[in-house]
């Protein structure tokens, strides 16, 4: 299963589960109280989800590693490739 199934399936979840407790579909005569809490849960579920979301990349680039071989090995070959293209007679 791709991740995009497994998070479409959650959300389908999560919005049957609030249908049925905001809308009484299956008449399950629930206290009032429980359809006063249901009705703001979208937001509140898209707001937590946003800051899950910025803390999850912020500490991802804060714990980002540096690659310093690949960097030498980059310079390098922006050196021969330079070399190269002079060798050809481009002028830079």
């Amino acid at each position: 299963m791709t991740k995009l199934l497994e998070w479409l399936l959650g959300v389908s979840v999560v919005a049957a589960v609030w249908a049925l407790v905001s809308f009484d579909l299956l008449d399950l005569s629930l206290p009032q109280t429980y359809r006063e809490v249901a009705w703001p849960m979208p937001p509140y579920l898209l707001v937590s989800f946003g800051c899950y979301s910025l803390a999850t990349v912020g500490y991802r680039l804060a714990t980002f590693n540096d690659c310093d071989e690949a960097a030498k090995e980059l310079l390098e070959q922006i050196q021969e490739a330079k070399v190269d293209l002079k060798k050809r007679g481009l002028k830079m």
